[in-house]
């Protein structure tokens, strides 16, 4: 084989390498949680279940409407975030926020807390419908968070992260949702999980 040859046909293997480099993209993943099933009232009072979100991949985060520190800001972010899939032309994708404060949440309160940051609201459901025990459980099971209310004040302690779910149902990756939102890295990670079969 000639010096000439052999370089051709290193440039041919390498170029099919790359080329199945870029047609399975991964994401660099920092947690590997199967979600728990659940069905819980949305702000629009309808039933949202595990199973309506499968195939789907969606952003999760922990708010409530009378927070008076972080859960504004987040949901702000959140709401940006959404805007940039857009802009992105990502269509097959699902927020869904889930109240740590469920018995001051109720649906007609969370649509309303929604409605101030321009969101599109048929792609994002707000959960509300149980009990405060059981989101503290969900929230530590499945998030690897807290959600306890503070003892001293109405508001309630939780964490402040946004999380990727695949279309398996698995929590792969989480955030900083409230301060330092890595935005561009979020928005590409769901673009690269919703382009995977």
């Amino acid at each position: 084989m000639t010096y000439a040859r052999f370089l051709l046909l290193f440039a041919a293997l390498s170029m099919l390498l790359l080329a199945a480099g870029c047609g399975n993209k991964t994401i660099e993943s920092n947690m590997d949680v199967k979600m728990q099933d659940f069905e819980h009232t949305n702000q629009n009072n309808e039933k949202v279940n595990l199973s309506d979100l499968k195939g789907t991949v969606w952003l999760a985060d922990l708010i409530f409407t009378n927070c008076t520190t972080v859960c504004q800001p987040m949901t702000k972010n959140m709401a940006d975030i959404q805007k940039m899939l857009e802009k992105e032309g990502v269509d097959d994708y699902r927020i869904v926020s889930f109240s740590v404060d469920p018995e001051v949440d109720t649906p007609e309160k969370l649509k309303e807390y929604l409605s101030y940051f321009e969101a599109n609201e048929s792609k994002w459901d707000l959960l509300t419908g149980y009990e405060q025990e059981y989101i503290r459980e969900f929230a530590e099971k499945n998030f690897q968070t807290l959600a306890i209310p503070d003892p001293n004040s109405d508001q309630v302690m939780h964490g402040t992260s946004f999380y990727l779910v695949n279309k398996e149902g698995t929590v792969v990756k989480n955030y900083d949702g409230a301060a330092d939102v890595p935005f561009e890295e979020i928005v590409q990670d769901v673009k690269t999980l919703v382009e995977q079969e």
